[in-house]
């Protein structure tokens, strides 16, 4: 593998370097080569370059990618589940970046923020059944009981006589274990994070 990897490398190399009988100075001879091989690696096919991580400055409009940064230098926030993907929309020229995530928005990311050109692995693990409900035990994940099976002192769905809804009086919305409301349009973003 190792020699397979030297040998493409050389004939890489060798494809941009002057022949042997011109005379120049090593060090304008070396840049000009580099230079050469930083056009090449440009305009290599996306596809060779799936699993790179580069700034989404770098990459072109309608790359595939994931593991995308939120803020520069901060680490992989976004698009980081199984089989996830993220697709850039608009060419990044200016300071930001127009990408739309798996949720189908749309959202505004710095240039300079890291990203990995690809889609995560294991597209399958949603379609995954478990078989009892030992293995989700065996996962960590704890039982969920509805609000509406417990007593009222534990719940604010509980209590009441058979099948009540939101402990009895109609109308009221969803609430949390705590009080707070949930579902039914309630809104949990801040209006920046919207936009």
């Amino acid at each position: 593998m190792a020699l397979c990897r030297f040998r493409s490398a050389s004939s890489l190399i060798s494809k941009f370097l002057p022949p042997s009988n011109t005379l120049r100075s090593f060090s304008s001879e070396t840049q000009s080569v580099k230079e050469k091989i930083m056009n090449y690696m440009a305009h290599l096919d996306i596809n060779s370059q799936i699993g790179s991580c580069m700034p989404l400055a770098a990459m072109r409009i309608g790359t595939i990618i994931h593991n995308i940064e939120v803020n520069p230098g901060q680490g992989g926030k976004l698009v980081r589940s199984a089989g996830n993907s993220a697709k850039i929309l608009k060419e990044p020229t200016g300071r930001y970046c127009l990408v739309r995530l798996p949720s189908g928005d749309e959202k505004l990311i710095d240039s300079k923020c890291r990203a990995t050109i690809g889609s995560v692995s294991n597209p399958s693990h949603k379609m995954k059944k478990l078989r009892k409900a030992g293995q989700s035990r065996w996962l960590g994940r704890r039982p969920v009981v509805r609000g509406v099976a417990m007593n009222p002192v534990d719940h604010p769905h509980g209590g009441g006589e058979g099948r009540s809804k939101s402990s009895g009086s109609h109308g009221r919305t969803s609430l949390t274990p705590w009080g707070k409301p949930c579902k039914s349009g309630y809104k949990t973003a801040s209006p920046k994070k919207r936009k």
